[in-house]
């Protein structure tokens, strides 16, 4: 498979290099955590002469010995070289039972450089706190953005290029596959069988049935406000509020989803009673619900939300008074409003995207986002921009 580098992470990697923390690569699986971690070693090797690399990948047989702690911490201190730089990369740590007690000891005896990464279910970042009595610096990986496919692809025409980023999505595994079947085939499958999987394991979920369905709601509502009571009042299956709630939480805690909570811009206060949800790789829905009715609103509105997590910023829906905004995205003292459309060409169309970001009254940047495939222009202070220049324009 074709690589490349991905400078955002690898940028991230090289500026904690030496600091005290556990370095936790999380992410959605097969978003590109392992490679990540072999291209950072391969940065080590070339540009911190005599380090110590020490390596070890739970997914290979060879290391089939080392999956309880003891061992593990073990074969780590054999390998420690005095007077040098001693790394140690673990690559699907939670195969190892009790791994958080050697990580813990390496952490503790101040020799080691420690970098690890590990499933998405179980090497959650609301537990990093719990399993680690070490500070964690945590460095979320997130599928291809567009950027990254166009540079995979060597793509020249960026408008044209976005519409096949569209179907095709960021999960970079699939891009082998000449047929768009055959790729959706790949991404079901790892949704199905490997994140789904994870999650009924790490919690013992006995109603399969049951977060299926959910899953399927979700994928076809992304961007729709629900909540859990919502959801559970629709779904066919006799269910509770709870339950449903806590298998939402499983699946944004492992990054199946990410949960947008509502922002009221007036008030500056959140609202709890009802939140959206976006899948972490828009194709994710095509592959789960076939593609019949692609809605690309959704679609790109999707694409621009994970987008603004990649770029760090908070992402909140924005209510002003009766309307909404589609995102409010925060980043320290940063705040940009975001309307997103996949066609503004019908003046009725425009009006409605654009009149919600006129009526706020802060001189924050706006935006419509959205698809005209030629150079952005402004609109009495809200600037109005191609998705596919948006996302490929930024340097991270």
């Amino acid at each position: 498979m074709k690589l490349i580098t991905r400078s955002h992470y690898m940028n991230k990697l090289i500026s904690v290099i030496g600091t005290p923390d556990i370095k936790v690569i999380t992410g959605v699986r097969r978003s590109g955590k392992s490679k990540m971690m072999e291209s950072f070693m391969d940065y080590i090797s070339e540009n911190r002469p005599g380090a110590n690399i020490i390596h070890i990948n739970f997914n290979l047989p060879e290391f089939d010995d080392l999956r309880e702690y003891r061992t593990l911490y073990d074969y780590v201190n054999e390998r420690f070289r005095p007077g040098v730089e001693n790394f140690v990369f673990i690559d699907e740590v939670q195969m190892c039972d009790g791994f958080e007690r050697a990580v813990n000891g390496f952490h503790a005896s101040e020799k080691f450089d420690i970098y690890i990464t590990g499933s998405n279910a179980f090497l959650l970042s609301s537990d990093l706190a719990t399993l680690f009595t070490g500070r964690t610096m945590e460095i979320k990986v997130y599928p291809f953005s567009f950027g990254e496919y166009l540079k995979y692809f060597g793509c020249e025409n960026r408008y044209d290029a976005f519409e096949n980023y569209v179907l095709e999505g960021g999960m970079a595994g699939s891009y082998p596959y000449d047929d768009i079947e055959l790729k959706y085939d790949y991404i079901a499958e790892l949704f199905n069988t490997i994140i789904l999987r994870d999650i009924r394991q790490k919690y013992n979920i006995k109603n399969i049935a049951l977060m299926d369905r959910i899953v399927d709601f979700l994928s076809d509502n992304i961007s729709n406000l629900s909540s859990a009571r919502k959801i559970a009042n629709s779904l066919e299956e006799k269910t509770n509020h709870v339950t449903v709630g806590a298998y939402i939480r499983y699946l944004c805690d492992a990054f199946a989803f990410y949960r947008v909570r509502r922002f009221d811009i007036k008030g500056k206060r959140y609202l709890v009673e009802s939140e959206k949800y976006y899948l972490s790789d828009h194709a994710f829905r095509y592959a789960k619900l076939g593609t019949k009715n692609p809605d690309y609103g959704r679609m790109l509105e999707n694409i621009v939300a994970v987008e603004l997590l990649r770029r760090g910023y908070e992402v909140y829906a924005g209510v002003l008074y009766e309307k909404e905004i589609d995102f409010v995205a925060i980043k320290r003292n940063e705040k940009i409003y975001i309307q997103v459309s996949d066609d503004i060409s019908e003046k009725k169309t425009f009006e409605r995207e654009v009149s919600p970001l006129l009526s706020i009254r802060d001189a924050y940047p706006k935006k419509v986002i959205t698809r005209i495939r030629h150079s952005g222009y402004t609109y009495e202070g809200a600037e109005v921009i191609d998705i596919a220049d948006w996302l490929a324009n930024f340097e991270y």
